[in-house]
C-alpha cells in the first residue's frame, strides 16, 4: 500500500464528471426509481414554467430503443451567449451544475427545480440528449454525449411554435439494473402534477408499443379532484371536498378535505409541486389548525361533550382518522431537509398555514353544523377506540402465548441477534410450519406458524387490530410496535416472508397480510423488508432426476425437453406445502442460495391504497368490477 499522500492524490472532478462519479448523491439510486427520477427532473422544468404562466402543455414520451422525450411550450431555453461564460445559455444549462433560472428570483416566483442540477443530472447520465429549441420564431438544436457537448448550437430554420423538447437515452453502464420505463409508476406521477395544476394538459405517451397509447391529464377541479379520485369507492362526509386557499406573504396554501369511512389517514402535502413524504412544517401548521378547530366545536356541543370520556380532548390521531387532504404550497425559497427534499423546514410556513386553515374551517363548520357534528362523531369514536386500544397495548403483555421475552409461544427463533441477517417465515398453518421448522437455517431463520382466518384490517378499527389474536403474534415477533408508534430501528427481522399455499386460500392470506402491513407498519413496505415465498408448483420425476417446478410454462418446458421420455415422466402437483417435508422446503423455497421470492414493493402509495380499499373494503360493486376486468392477470405486487 503506498503511504504517500499529496496534492497528487485529490482529484478534482470537472463539469459533470462528479454526478457520472457519484450518481445516487444526485437521484437517489441507479435502480428504477433514478432511471425513473430524469423523467421526473425534466418535467419539473416544465412545471416550473407552468408555475410561471408560461406553459400549459407539457408531452412526455417513452420512445423505442429506450430513448424518453418531454416537450413543452413554454418560452424555451435561451439560446443567446452567456455574458460571462462565453458559451450559449442551452449549453450552460445542460453541462454545468447548478445553472438554471431557478436562482433568479425574476425568472421564477417558485420552482420545484431549486438546486438547479435537474436537467444538467439527466444529460451527464445520458449516452445521448438533444436539446431542441423552439424560440423567437427560429428552431435550434444541440447534441450531448455523456454531459458533454457533441455538437456546438446550430440553428434550424423558422418555425411558428414556441417551447423546449429534450429527448434522451439513460447509460446503460450507469443504469445496469434496467433501462425499461416503467409506464404506470410514470402515469401516477403525472397524474399527480395535472392535479396539482389544474390549468395544465400533460399528454403521456407510450410509443413502444405497435399501436402507441396514449393519456391526456387535464382536472380543472385541480386538487379538490385529487380528493375525489383517492376516495373512489368510499362513503364521504362531505359530499364535495372543502377546498381552503390562502396567500401570506408570498406563500400560496391549497388544501383540499374529505372525510371517508375507513380508519386511515391519508394526507399528500406538497411543496412547489414536490411530494414531501416526510411531511414539514407545512403539515405541521395543517394539523394543529385541525385539531385545534375540532375541539373549539366539541367544546360548543353540551350533546356531544356527553360522548367523551371525562377530562379527555381530541388528539390529532382522533381527528385524522378517516382523512383524505392534500395539502399544495407554493413557497418562493423553500428549505428542504436534504437533496431529496422529502421535508419543508421554513418555520414560517407553519403558521401561515395554520391561519388559513383556522380561518377557513372555522366559518365552514359554522355554516355548516350537520356536517361537523357528523365529523365529530366519528372523532369520539376514534378517540374511544383510542383509549381500547391503550388498554389493549397494556394488556397484550399479560395474554397467554406470549412468554416471559415478550415473543410468542408458537415462533421459533433463530440464534443470531443481527437483524440485518435475520428473516422471520409467516407460514400459513401449522403442518407447514413443522415442516419449514425442520427444514430452517435455525442460525437466520425464524418461523412464525398463522392459523384460523386472518382479520381484515381494511374494515378494522385499530383497537380491534391490537387485540386480535391472529395479529398479536406478528406485532410481537417483529418487535417494532404499531401505527404511529411502529419504529423500524427496533425491528428483529429484515426480511420478512409470507410463504403460503400457491392456492386462493393462500392469496387470500398474502392480501390480508399485506393490507396489514400497508396500513399499519408501512415502512416495512417503503424500505423493501417484505417478501413473497413462492413454492414449487410442481415435482416431475424421470427415473433418478427431478425437477422442481414454479408455473404451468416451466413445466411445459421441462417435459418438451425430455422429447420422447416425456409420457414416462411422472408430475406431481403440490397442493400445499404441507405436503412437502422439511428437506424439500429447504431446497425449494427456503435455502437463500436457490429460493425464487418477490419483494413487495409501494411505487405509488396512492394506486396501493386505491387498490387495497377496492380488494378489502366495503363496498362490494368496486371489488366485482375489478376482478372482472384483471381476472386473468391481476397479481398483488403493489
Amino acid at each position: 500500500m503506498n503511504s504517500t499522500y499529496s496534492a497528487t492524490n485529490i482529484q478534482v472532478l470537472k463539469g459533470l464528471e462528479a454526478v457520472r462519479k457519484r450518481p445516487g448523491m444526485y437521484i437517489g439510486s441507479t435502480g428504477p426509481n433514478g432511471l425513473h427520477h430524469l423523467i421526473y427532473e425534466v418535467v419539473d422544468n416544465s412545471i416550473d414554467e407552468a408555475m410561471a404562466g408560461q406553459c400549459d402543455q407539457i408531452t412526455v414520451a417513452l420512445e423505442k430503443n429506450g430513448y424518453a422525450r418531454v416537450e413543452d411550450n413554454g418560452r424555451g431555453i435561451p439560446v443567446d451567449m452567456h455574458p460571462t461564460e462565453g458559451i450559449p445559455a442551452l449549453e450552460l444549462v445542460l453541462t454545468r451544475l447548478h445553472a438554471g433560472g431557478k436562482f433568479d428570483k425574476g425568472s421564477y416566483k417558485v420552482s420545484g427545480g431549486l438546486h438547479g442540477v435537474g436537467v444538467s443530472c439527466v444529460n451527464a447520465l445520458s449516452k445521448h440528449l438533444e436539446a431542441t429549441v423552439a424560440l423567437n420564431n427560429k428552431l435550434y438544436r444541440m447534441n450531448f454525449e455523456c454531459g458533454k457537448t457533441k455538437s456546438k448550437l446550430i440553428e434550424l430554420g423558422s418555425t411558428d411554435k414556441q417551447g423546449t423538447t429534450i429527448r434522451w437515452q439513460a447509460d446503460d453502464t450507469i443504469f445496469k439494473e434496467t433501462t425499461e420505463y416503467n409506464y404506470e409508476v410514470l402515469l401516477n406521477r403525472l397524474r399527480e402534477l395535472a392535479f396539482l395544476n389544474s390549468g395544465i394538459t400533460i399528454i403521456f405517451r407510450d410509443e413502444r408499443l405497435e399501436e402507441p397509447k396514449e393519456t391526456v391529464l387535464k382536472f380543472d377541479g385541480g386538487i379538490k379532484h385529487f380528493v375525489s379520485y383517492l376516495n373512489e369507492n368510499k362513503k364521504v362526509i362531505p359530499a364535495e371536498p372543502l377546498f381552503i386557499e390562502g396567500t401570506k406573504d408570498d406563500i400560496q396554501v391549497e388544501v383540499a378535505i374529505q372525510y371517508n369511512n375507513g380508519y386511515s389517514e391519508n394526507i399528500l402535502p406538497f411543496v412547489n409541486d414536490i411530494h414531501t413524504r416526510e411531511g414539514g412544517t407545512h403539515v405541521e401548521g395543517f394539523k394543529t389548525a385541525l385539531t385545534r378547530v375540532m375541539n373549539k366545536f366539541l367544546d360548543k356541543n353540551p350533546k356531544l361533550q356527553k360522548k367523551m370520556f371525562k377530562d379527555e380532548k381530541l388528539i390529532g390521531d382522533d381527528v385524522r382518522a378517516g382523512l383524505t387532504a392534500v395539502l399544495s404550497t407554493k413557497v418562493p425559497d423553500p428549505q428542504f431537509e436534504g437533496q431529496t427534499k422529502e421535508k419543508l423546514g421554513n418555520s414560517e410556513v407553519k403558521g401561515i398555514v395554520d391561519s388559513v386553515v383556522n380561518e377557513y374551517l372555522t366559518l365552514y363548520f359554522e355554516q355548516n353544523p350537520k356536517v361537523i357534528e357528523s365529523i365529530l362523531e366519528k372523532c369520539i369514536a376514534e378517540a374511544k377506540a383510542r383509549i381500547a386500544a391503550r388498554k389493549a397495548k397494556d394488556a397484550t403483555r399479560r395474554k397467554s402465548g406470549l412468554d416471559s421475552f415478550g415473543l410468542p409461544g408458537k415462533l421459533s427463533d433463530c440464534s443470531s441477534k443481527n437483524p440485518s441477517e435475520c428473516e422471520v417465515y409467516i407460514v400459513e398453518g401449522d403442518s407447514a410450519g413443522g415442516s419449514a421448522k425442520k427444514g430452517r437455517d435455525s442460525k437466520t431463520q425464524a418461523i412464525l406458524p398463522l392459523w384460523g382466518k386472518m382479520l381484515n384490517v381494511e374494515k378494522t378499527r385499530v383497537d380491534k387490530v391490537i387485540n386480535n389474536e391472529k395479529l398479536q403474534p406478528v406485532i410481537a415477533s417483529l418487535g417494532a410496535g404499531i401505527g404511529a408508534d411502529f419504529n423500524t430501528d427496533k425491528l428483529r427481522y429484515h426480511k420478512i416472508i409470507i410463504m403460503a399455499d400457491a392456492d386462493v386460500d393462500g392469496s387470500h392470506i398474502r392480501t390480508l397480510l399485506l393490507t396489514f402491513f400497508f396500513r399499519y407498519m408501512t415502512p416495512l413496505l417503503e424500505k423493501g423488508f417484505v417478501y413473497l415465498a413462492m413454492p414449487p408448483l410442481y415435482k416431475i420425476t424421470l427415473k433418478k432426476k427431478e425437477w422442481y417446478v414454479y408455473s404451468d410454462e416451466e413445466r411445459i418446458a421441462i417435459l418438451q425437453t425430455l422429447g420422447d421420455e416425456k409420457d414416462k415422466a411422472s408430475v406431481q402437483r403440490y397442493k400445499g406445502l404441507g405436503e412437502m417435508d422439511g428437506n424439500q422446503l429447504w431446497e425449494t423455497t427456503m435455502d437463500p442460495s436457490k429460493r425464487r421470492m418477490m419483494r413487495v414493493s409501494i411505487p405509488d402509495a396512492v394506486e396501493a391504497d386505491k387498490m387495497f380499499t377496492t380488494l378489502m373494503g366495503e363496498e362490494v360493486e368496486p371489488r366485482r368490477k375489478f376482478i372482472e376486468e384483471n381476472a386473468v392477470y391481476a397479481t398483488l405486487d403493489v
